[in-house]
């Protein structure tokens, strides 16, 4: 047993049975998102941005539906792997930026132990 199997899908039908006005409600809004004809934003380029966050969110069922539907859409393997290096970038850089925070927290504890100790 692996922790993410295609079995899994089969569970879907439990979500349904237990939330199924929740569940009707997700489906519409997945659907409205990626897959309405008046959309601004072309097939394509909504499934790599789904593929993009897919990545950065590491769900593995969500990798692996858009990245069939970008394929299926017309997106290249190319397109595929800039997606993923943008969707790398990104995440690294959130770490990055986040680093700004940390060093705030660490420089009001060395303040304020200075403070304390004067």
């Amino acid at each position: 047993m692996s922790y993410h199997e295609h079995t899994d899908y089969k569970y879907a039908r439990n979500l349904r049975a237990g939330a199924p006005e929740a569940v009707k409600a997700f489906m519409e809004l997945d659907k409205q998102v990626l897959r309405n004809p008046d959309n601004a934003i072309p097939p394509k380029y909504a499934e790599l941005m789904a593929v993009a966050v897919a990545l950065t969110t590491q769900c593995a069922y969500c990798i692996e539906t858009h990245s069939k539907a970008a394929h299926e859409a017309g997106a290249t393997e190319k397109e595929i792997a800039e997606t993923t290096m943008i969707a790398a970038a990104l995440r690294a850089g959130g770490a990055y930026a986040h680093g700004f925070m940390a060093l705030k927290f660490f420089n009001q504890a060395e303040t304020a132990n200075q403070d304390q100790g004067s």
